[in-house]
């Protein structure tokens, strides 16, 4: 599996990163002393680097510009910055993609397999269809014979991982392990009401029973 190299001096987030990343079966390689960061990135030469800008010695549009000269790996830049002028500079500086914190776990690995797919041509789906319903997760939007709403980021969640686990049981701790693995933590009826207007979307489009309840077990479509 491809190489991700995580530029993060928050090591909260930095370690939360990487446990995320390496459940989804990405290696992940983190940079904790930031003398000569492009210097390792290159020495290092991963499948991917997430960048962010406001780090320690150097910032991030240095550092991409150095790499730059010598490596044309694909770069992310994950930010709490958002304004244009910092995501035009990125740009210009050789970055391949802006993603702004904070941001939504599920749409910054679709990003991610986006841009990978864009670098090497390995294709990861970033639309699942399950009987005949449609999730585009990078638009967080899901639609049904020429219906379609758009989803929050935790019924996004919840809906990707039942489709990606189609017709298999998902218990409520592992929907919640998953869904907020970024979180310190989440109380059950939080999923409850996930659950509960998630169910209200697809009936909207005419799936009444498409999200099973298995009593005592969890969820599944």
């Amino acid at each position: 599996m491809e190489r991700i190299l995580i530029v993060e001096d928050e090591e909260k987030i930095r370690e939360e990163l990487c446990t995320a990343l390496t459940k989804k079966g990405y290696t992940c390689i983190l940079i904790e002393n930031f003398e000569d960061v492009a210097g390792q990135i290159v020495s290092q030469a991963p499948d991917l680097v997430l960048l962010d800008l406001n780090l320690p010695v150097q910032d991030g549009f240095y550092i991409c510009r150095e790499v730059r000269k010598s490596l044309d790996v694909p770069i992310i830049v994950v930010t709490s910055s958002n304004s244009d002028m910092d995501e035009l500079m990125s740009l210009n500086c050789g970055a391949d993609d802006f993603i702004t914190k904070p941001y939504n776990m599920h749409i910054l690995q679709a990003h991610i397999a986006t841009v990978l797919h864009r670098a090497y041509g390995r294709k990861q789906n970033m639309v699942l269809v399950h009987k005949g319903l449609s999730l585009d997760i990078l638009k967080g939007r899901i639609s049904y014979q020429g219906k379609e709403t758009d989803l929050t980021k935790n019924e996004l969640g919840i809906l990707k991982l039942l489709m990606e686990n189609a017709g298999s049981i998902i218990s409520r701790n592992d929907i919640i392990c998953q869904l907020w693995e970024m979180e310190e933590f989440v109380e059950e009826s939080t999923l409850n009401v996930n659950i509960n207007r998630l169910r209200r979307k697809l009936s909207e489009l005419g799936l009444e029973d498409y999200l099973i309840t298995k009593r005592g077990m969890g969820y599944m479509v």
